[in-house]
């Protein structure tokens, strides 16, 4: 788990290696332990490490390959790279290193473009061909592993995080209407290759792309799955499907595992992260550190659940770390999480992430984590009204239940300027829920959640935090074989037992029932969405700070009633719409954009 950072020419001229060493040290934080910078000719690259597997020099990157032609810079974990260096070496190929860095490297010169289909993990990678002088860029299947692309007139940057790119200069930094629109509509979810940055896109999950010395780009999405009943699973029973979502999530878990260092588990106290810990008990994990937070209630909402995390912890003889914060210490916190922050998240969970993260690195530096499951096995509230309708009707239902606002909706938040044309939002959802390849109403929700919301939102929000500490997060409900398996999972046994039902008949083969039979809960920072006191104040300065009369997004009069009513306003997941406007000032302003 790491930072990268690179620059590719495409106007004649050289690498501008001070640009790329400015974007590497800004994430110092993703890699603590080593650092590195490579340029020859239009192409330059650098590299942040964070030492887990291969501990050793010969890991450093970027790494260099002169036999190959190739040098590249990675950022994740490659859990079969032990199976594959092995099937490489088959082919003739010769290692320098023990890592997993140098297994893609050799991958792609053995398989060319082809290389992502034999990876399972999480990565972001960029490959640079000495004797073609092509650039190819590549992101896992879930997106797990961020990528930011920054394209000017001959001119090609990118990073592991967006703040790094800004620290590259020249980069146009207006705010995207649409992406905008998109903010304040879809949960605060910009869709790829959007940011709220006009300047800067994001490479989508699942994507290959290729800068060719000549000018041409292209680029193929590599995995896709199937939301639809496949035949030879047709005669299937519930217990059969139970037995193999928990071998392939048993299979995830121990992939997981692979490192030269010790793995931790973050602990909610939730069916998933419960799970996560019995598996790791089943495969033999004996000591292993379990790390819980909770916080002060507030505006009467309870602010931990730790009665949960620590029967767990007491059931598998864990190493269990609690984590107490008080509502007074939120501000400070809260500053550092937004700093953290490739994009705008609205999510309270990011300063729970953030302190949790903080306090976790003292004692790991790698972690698994339960995020995923509520988007891969129908978790959340809106999908049981999917099931009540037809493809036809899934937009309506779908935004209902998650959208924020519609454009009417953005017209009163909005000055005029600031409108985009249409309903972006909506429109982005209608064609993302109307594509071929989902059966039912319910796996199109499961679908957009899984390939654009999860990756936007809760798995960003885990990467930025996680990673502001040089902590590496897994998510083995993000396997891609596992998803593979839900995906074609009938919906109905998904949400049975008001939702996740065939995961909670998995958990309960091996999880105390009062884990699994409790209403659903969430990582609660109440002073988040009931807004008071000196967090309120904070949201209140940032609103009428001068670079944001400048900026004047919003409408004073729609900002002036939020304020004077601050927890009247809340969206249908239950956020605190002032907090929404707030925090994208917060951040626009914390990375100095004027």
């Amino acid at each position: 788990m790491c930072g990268l950072a690179g620059e590719f020419r495409r106007d004649g001229s050289r690498a501008d290696v001070s640009a790329v060493e400015r974007m590497a040290a800004t994430m110092s934080d993703r890699g603590p332990d080593d650092s590195g910078v490579w340029a020859q000719g239009p192409t330059a690259l650098g590299h942040r490490r964070l030492k887990i597997i291969d501990l050793s020099a010969a890991s450093g990157q970027p790494l260099v390959d002169p036999g190959a032609g190739l040098t590249g810079v990675f950022n994740g974990c490659i859990y079969n790279y032990r199976e594959l260096r092995e099937e490489l070496q088959a082919r003739g190929h010769r290692f320098f290193s023990s890592g997993d860095s140098e297994v893609v490297l050799k991958a792609y010169a053995e398989w060319g473009l082809d290389f992502v289909d034999h990876l399972v993990g999480m990565f972001a990678v960029a490959i640079s061909e000495r004797d073609t002088g092509r650039l190819v860029l590549a992101r896992d299947r879930l997106g797990i592993k961020p990528l930011y692309v920054a394209e000017t007139p001959g001119v090609v940057r990118f990073a592991s995080t967006l703040p790094a790119l800004l620290a590259g200069g020249g980069v146009d930094t207006t705010i995207d209407p649409v992406a905008l629109a998109h903010y304040l509509s879809f949960h605060s979810i910009v869709p790829p290759p959007r940011t709220i940055l006009r300047g800067v896109a994001k490479l989508p999950p699942a994507t290959v792309r290729v800068y060719e010395a000549d000018g041409r780009t292209s680029e193929r999405v590599y995995w896709d799955p199937s939301f639809t009943r496949s035949a030879e699973r047709a005669g299937w029973s519930e217990r059969d499907w139970q037995d193999a979502l928990l071998e392939s999530l048993t299979t995830a878990v121990r992939r997981r595992m692979v490192a030269d260092v010790p793995v931790g588990v973050l602990l909610s106290g939730g069916l998933d992260s419960s799970l996560v810990v019995a598996l790791l008990a089943g495969e033999g994990q004996r000591g292993l550190s379990t790390f819980s937070i909770g916080f002060d209630s507030v505006g009467g909402r309870e602010g931990d659940e730790f009665r949960y995390s620590d029967l767990v912890a007491k059931t598998f003889d864990t190493d269990h770390h609690q984590i107490r914060v008080a509502a007074a210490d939120l501000v400070p916190p809260l500053e550092a999480a937004v700093a953290a922050m490739s994009e705008p998240m609205v999510s309270h969970d990011c300063v729970a992430f953030y302190l949790l993260s903080e306090e976790v690195a003292r004692h790991v530096k790698v972690v698994q984590s339960g995020q995923g499951a509520d988007e891969i096995l129908g978790g959340y509230h809106w999908y049981p009204p999917l099931a009540q309708v037809g493809r036809d009707e899934a937009l309506d239902t779908y935004a209902r239940a998650f959208f924020d606002r519609d454009a009417a909706g953005l017209a009163r938040v909005l000055n005029p300027a600031w409108l985009a044309d249409g309903d972006p939002a909506r429109e982005f959802v209608a064609a993302h829920l109307g594509r071929a390849g989902a059966q039912t109403a319910v796996d199109a929700g499961l679908r957009i959640d899984t390939q654009v919301m999860l990756t936007d939102d809760p798995v960003k929000r885990v990467d930025n935090m996680t990673m502001a500490h040089g902590l590496e997060a897994r998510v083995p409900f993000l396997d891609h074989e596992f998803v593979e398996l839900a995906a074609s999972c009938p919906p109905e046994l998904k949400l049975a037992q008001g939702g996740k039902g065939v995961l909670k008949e998995i958990g309960r083969r091996v999880l105390p029932h009062e884990v699994i039979d409790r209403p659903k809960g969430y990582f609660p920072v109440p002073g988040l969405t009931h807004l008071e006191g000196k967090l309120l104040d904070r949201v209140r300065d940032a609103l009428s700070a001068p670079e944001a009369r400048r900026r004047d997004l919003f409408r004073a009069d729609y900002v002036d009633a939020l304020l004077a009513d601050p927890n009247a306003e809340l969206t249908p997941l239950n956020g605190n719409k002032l907090w929404q406007l707030g925090l994208l000032e917060m951040w626009l302003q914390s990375h100095g954009i004027d």
